[in-house]
């Protein structure tokens, strides 16, 4: 995996059938040089600390 950075979207694939898939923007990266955790505040509002699995996928937001 690539290092993520501030700013950046991740999508984390429900694992069910009823299970709706999750969006967020990564507000802080917790780990060095880009690896996790990531502080991710999700469109809902929500703000977790993520250690994203195999379920995610990414969005690279603008260059810094």
């Amino acid at each position: 995996m690539n290092a993520l950075h501030q700013g950046d979207r991740i999508v984390i694939r429900g694992r069910t059938v009823d299970s709706a898939d999750r969006h967020g923007q990564i507000v802080e990266v917790k780990g060095a040089n880009g690896e996790p955790p990531y502080l991710v505040r999700f469109d809902d509002g929500h703000e977790s600390v993520v250690f994203p699995g195999g379920d995610f996928s990414v969005e690279k937001g603008p260059a810094a």
